[in-house]
């Protein structure tokens, strides 16, 4: 009669369901990184830096008729910068 060895079985068997187990847990890893791939919004694009807006063409003018009053610019120079702020 021949004899079994129930400690070779049993090795066999549990080194077939570890193996199985670590197939189907790396799948199903990999299967729910990507799906939360998929549910991640795309992130949102940085904001848009401020346009550089003109100077205030009030305040310009009033630098240019303080620089007037105070002598730096002639009537002709202040007259010429004022056509250019106001267009």
């Amino acid at each position: 009669m021949m004899r079994r060895r129930p400690i070779a079985r049993m090795a066999v068997r549990t080194t077939a369901v570890v193996g199985t187990a670590a197939v189907v847990g790396g799948h199903m890893a990999n299967k729910q990184a990507a799906q939360a791939q998929q549910a991640e919004p795309a992130p949102a694009p940085p904001p848009a830096p401020a346009p550089a807006g003109a100077p205030d063409p009030i305040a310009q003018l009033t630098q240019l008729a303080a620089l007037r009053d105070s002598g730096a610019l002639t009537e002709t120079e202040f007259e010429a910068e004022k056509a250019k702020i106001l267009g």
